[in-house]
């Protein structure tokens, strides 16, 4: 069943007409490429670039990934796809104190889930910025021979404080005239372990007075003995990203390096030290550019790292792929799809505008891409028993269900029918209201795909609550018979058989947060946690559903989409995680 909200237009792409542009005045034609990352000389040696355009994902390794990355994947990837080009998965590895393996892993999967490879026809393009501490080293050690950079001696706190507002000018550090021997000296110094850690600093000389703030001599290199996941103990310094960013890109021969808007301002510093280097002979024209977008912002969830952290670490979730997060971890787990992220990417759309999307779009979209490629299923979420009092004991029949009513190539499957039933406890009503269509003592409805039944009574327990409905079969009304519309009933109900069913854990997973921007102002994020956002219950499925393959997809009837939990789940023992109800469940 589709949602009932018209799909949402197309959104535009102001990268797409830049690469186009770009390509059509043949701006990278003539640009080589060694087969490899390196500088100038490296690929001076190389041949003309097959791919006619490079464009790079590169996220740090000191988390999971979540939706938002999605955005920025579809969008590099895509662009390589779609024109041509190559595009590279690159660790931006140059923190060592928050990064590690499992979160290197973890990106590779979530790439590969979303369709995508770094190993193309033009060659293998997985990349690790760690690799490149070598050149960045070089590349420092070259600004400082030129006059570009000093080491500063400053504290933090010094240097805060002279580095001036929006409204006033920095002022320039006591040691930024050290003589280029001075620092070098010091600077190797700094290489050598001789210096303690954030006692010194190396710094770009640019002005002090710049009216972006980036500018005034930022921090390109500092001391910090950390082990690395990539590097080891080798280094005792590391590069800011800042520094290491452009010259990354560069190296790797990038032509677009499209990041968020938050690095707009630093796009200055960008082209300054790629100017530099390649004035130094250092690194291969033309120069990648750096283009902005607007970053996802999207309602209902947090999306960052550092609230994602914490998450995970209080154990407010299970871990980093708990179904309610934003991780595309957790969205894997909830039942979310990679084409449906695709389909959301581009009703989006890129642009430079910030605004923000609700939740509700990501879900309409997985919806829609669910109702066309998931099959069907019946699943009694909530159930009690129905007793068929005029069938015979013992007797088992067939009844046929489509697989998918949209797609009848994929034809019918057996739903097993008895003299016990389970049903909804939702779809029996002892004094029904006005417009319930279902059972009601005396009523007549529809055993979806069997008979018509009558109720006939119904038990209940000490409490009050109703434990077991009776009703009447009539033998001439089955389903696909030429007796079917010889009855005709407002109601219809679906159902499982007693003897067949396959009884399960169901997870119903619903929104992490109870508020659209968990987090506003002065709030504290945790106290807007929902505390409905996950029920367990024991649900009475359909015996096929019994041996559903992990990670397989259906929409339970009335129910919404579910899919074989891959973690919890084993071979014969599926559980099931809500992804989406049928329809919005959270509009006002």
């Amino acid at each position: 069943m589709a949602s009932e909200k018209a799909p949402i237009p197309l959104g535009s792409n102001f990268i797409r007409a830049i690469v186009e542009k770009d390509l059509d005045q043949g701006l990278y034609q003539s640009r080589k490429w060694a087969g490899s990352p390196g500088d100038a000389a490296h690929h001076a040696a190389g041949q003309v670039d097959q791919a006619k355009l490079r464009t790079r994902f590169p996220p740090e390794p000191n988390g999971y990934l979540h939706i938002g990355h999605a955005k920025s994947i579809f969008l590099n990837f895509g662009l390589a796809r779609d024109y041509a080009g190559v595009c590279h998965l690159r660790f931006d590895d140059t923190n060592p104190e928050k990064e590690s393996q499992e979160y290197v892993d973890s990106i590779t999967d979530a790439v590969k889930w979303l369709g995508f490879d770094w190993q193309t026809k033009l060659g293998q393009h997985l990349y690790f910025a760690s690799n490149y501490f070598d050149f960045m080293y070089r590349a420092a050690e070259s600004l400082i021979e030129r006059g570009h950079a000093y080491v500063d001696s400053q504290t933090a706190d010094e240097m805060r404080l002279n580095r001036g507002s929006l409204t006033e000018a920095g002022k320039n550090s006591p040691w930024r005239d050290r003589t280029v021997a001075e620092n070098l000296a010091l600077f190797r110094a700094m290489r050598d372990g001789q210096h303690a850690d954030g006692s010194l600093v190396l710094r770009a000389k640019i002005d002090m007075a710049s009216p972006n703030i980036n500018f005034r001599d930022p921090a390109i290199y500092r001391v910090r003995r950390a082990h690395h996941h990539n590097t080891g103990d080798k280094w005792c310094i590391y590069p800011m990203y800042t520094f290491a960013h452009p010259i990354e890109d560069a190296l790797e021969q990038i032509t677009h390096s499209i990041c968020t808007l938050e690095f707009e301002d630093q796009r200055p510093f960008y082209d300054w030290l790629l100017h530099h280097l390649a004035e130094a002979g250092l690194l291969a024209q033309p120069l990648p550019k750096q283009y902005e977008f607007a970053r996802l912002n999207l309602t209902y969830v947090v999306l960052s790292k550092r609230k994602l952290i914490q998450l995970v670490e209080e154990k407010h979730v299970s871990g980093w792929d708990d179904p309610r997060l934003p991780t595309l971890a957790g969205a894997r787990r909830r039942g979310y799809t990679a084409e449906g992220f695709k389909l959301f990417a581009d009703r989006i759309g890129v642009s430079k505008a910030d605004s923000w999307i609700d939740y509700s779009t990501l879900e309409d979209c997985m919806r829609e891409v669910l109702n066309e490629s998931a099959e069907r299923r019946i699943a009694v979420l909530d159930p009690i028993k129905l007793v068929i009092d005029n069938y015979p004991v013992g007797q088992v029949e067939d009844c046929f269900a489509p697989n998918h009513p949209l797609k009848p190539e994929l034809a019918k499957r057996v739903v097993p029918l008895s003299r016990e039933l389970w049903i909804e406890r939702e779809d029996f009503m002892e004094e029904p209201s006005k417009g319930f269509f279902r059972l009601v003592p005396d009523g007549l409805v529809r055993l979806r795909y069997g008979y018509v039944v009558k109720c006939t009574g119904f038990e209940k327990d000490a409490t009050g609550n109703v434990t077991v409905v009776h009703c009447e079969y009539l033998p001439d009304t089955k389903s696909g018979t030429p007796g079917s519309d010889s009855v005709k009933v407002k109601g219809n109900i679906h159902w499982v058989s007693v003897q067949h069913a396959y009884e399960c854990e169901v997870r119903l997973y619903d929104r992490l947060f109870k508020e659209a921007h968990p987090g506003e102002g002065d709030t504290d994020f945790l106290t807007e946690l929902n505390s409905d956002s996950v029920s367990l219950i024991r649900a009475q499925l359909e015996p096929s559903l019994k041996d559903a393959p992990l990670e397989a997809r259906f929409q339970f009837e009335r129910h919404g989409y579910f899919i074989a939990d891959i973690k919890d789940s084993v071979v014969g023992q599926p559980v099931f995680n809500r992804t989406v109800t049928l329809r919005d469940a959270w509009q006002k």
